[in-house]
């Protein structure tokens, strides 16, 4: 993880972390913007004819962010697609259905014909997983009703092998950061820094675990690295803050992306939802833990979610072109002590301020005081108060979550009037500093 000082010709002695900002035009998806001809084949609900892997390779990922998920519609008679809301269905042939549940409890792979029961797949969530999935370019993708319950069936999934132990590297989410320390479901950590990464894993090593750009720093890890340090045991990258628009962790390695969907995926604070992308073999497992453990996604969800994903990219891109201006007006603002960004940009600014930070959470208007983030409204919140407080405070410092550190989610209002809002809420300039440290009014 880098740190970049900019001297005081480039942004009045302020620092930017991980990076300065980036242009609009330097966000770019990754890769050739395409997505992996093999990434989700399967579409649910089949009826209609599905595409070729032909036809997913020709396809810009802008163009697969609105049409993954929905390539039968068409062909069903239909636009958008149905809510299926059964909990149940029905089936008069209980010996098929018999060997359809007993297929399900050996592999984990999503039963043939119509669903069984809600908690075994629904047709409404099976179209965003295959959304996802192709997104992110994997073969599968596995929904959950949040987030944790998501890194929860992950985690057990493992500790079902007999690998209990897990490597992480911090900042991660406050709660995920406890579910691991706790020992809540039976594992054990191993906290690291990204180059210790090899040498903390043991043969009961089940999982390596990171965030990048991590929650609330922003720190980057380099993931072909990190993916090379694990060996065998699998990756898990939490993707949640950069998402498929500006990174594809497959690409660099890992075997697993997680995502909070209720965060940019879901894109507009009305959903809670969790999702893994991986291969098939795993997403078997994760079925199997999400039908034993009942941490459905409900229909609804699934359906705002899918109509998410459809403008996901042009969200992302807004958003980022609003926070590389902020960051700009931020890192040259005497009030503001820091200024963290994450190389390949995205819409998520931490700084820390000379003042209390509080009274600037007091202060902002339009701009709304909340926890979560990746809504199309701009959010602010102050980590060690809230999304961190749950971790140890020597630990939260320690990972660079400092007490006068914000965090914003920049969203889709004009620059103008959110920076008018954040100039208000600084409060007036910082008094000048000498060299010797001391601080004159």
């Amino acid at each position: 993880m880098e740190t970049r000082a900019l001297d005081s010709g480039e942004a009045g002695g302020v620092d930017i972390v991980e990076g300065g900002a980036m242009s609009a035009g330097e966000m770019t998806a990754p890769a050739d913007d395409g997505v992996p001809a093999s990434a989700g084949a399967r579409i649910p609900a089949a009826g209609g004819a599905p595409t070729t892997a032909d036809e997913r390779r020709a396809r810009r990922f802008a163009t697969e962010a609105v049409h993954a998920g929905r390539d039968d519609l068409a062909h069903r008679g239909l636009h958008t697609p149905p809510i299926d809301l059964s909990t149940t269905y029905p089936s008069y042939d209980s010996r098929a259905e018999a060997a359809r549940i007993d297929a399900f409890a050996t592999t984990g792979a999503e039963p043939d014909g119509p669903p069984v029961y809600a908690r075994l797949g629904n047709p409404t969530v099976a179209r965003f997983e295959t959304a996802l999935a192709r997104l992110e370019g994997t073969e599968s993708a596995v929904a959950f009703a949040s987030g944790m319950a998501a890194l929860s069936a992950v985690l057990l999934v493992r500790a079902s092998l007999g690998l209990r132990h897990v490597v992480a590297v911090r900042p991660l989410y406050g709660c995920s950061d406890h579910l691991l320390t706790a020992g809540l479901l039976g594992s054990e950590v191993t906290w690291t820094d990204p180059a210790g990464i090899a040498d903390a894993l043991r043969p009961d090593t089940g999982l390596v675990l990171v965030e990048s750009p991590a929650n609330p720093t922003l720190a980057e890890i380099d993931l072909r690295a990190a993916a090379h340090a694990c060996g065998s045991v699998p990756l898990l990258v939490d993707n949640t803050f950069a998402t498929p628009v500006l990174q594809r962790p497959v690409e660099q390695g890992a075997r697993l992306v997680l995502h909070s969907a209720t965060k940019y995926l879901g894109g507009h604070g009305d959903v809670l939802a969790g999702v893994v992308a991986c291969d098939e073999e795993f997403a078997g497992r994760l079925r199997q833990v999400r039908f034993a453990t009942g941490g459905v996604l409900h229909p609804l969800a699934g359906y705002l979610l899918l109509r998410g994903l459809a403008t996901l990219p042009v969200r992302v891109r807004a958003a980022s072109a609003n926070a590389a201006e902020l960051v700009r007006r931020l890192a040259a603002d005497p009030r503001v002590a820091r200024v963290h960004y994450p190389r390949i940009g995205g819409a998520m600014i931490a700084f820390e301020v000379h003042g209390d930070p509080h009274e600037v959470i007091a202060g902002v208007r339009l701009i709304t005081p909340a926890v979560s983030l990746g809504s199309v409204d701009t959010l602010i919140q102050h980590p060690a108060s809230i999304s961190h407080r749950i971790v140890d405070a020597d630990d939260r410092r320690g990972a660079g979550v400092g007490d006068r550190l914000l965090r914003l989610s920049v969203g889709l209002e004009d620059v103008e009037d959110l920076w008018a809002d954040l100039d208000s809420a600084l409060g007036e300039p910082a008094p000048a500093r000498t060299a010797s440290g001391v601080w004159h009014a």
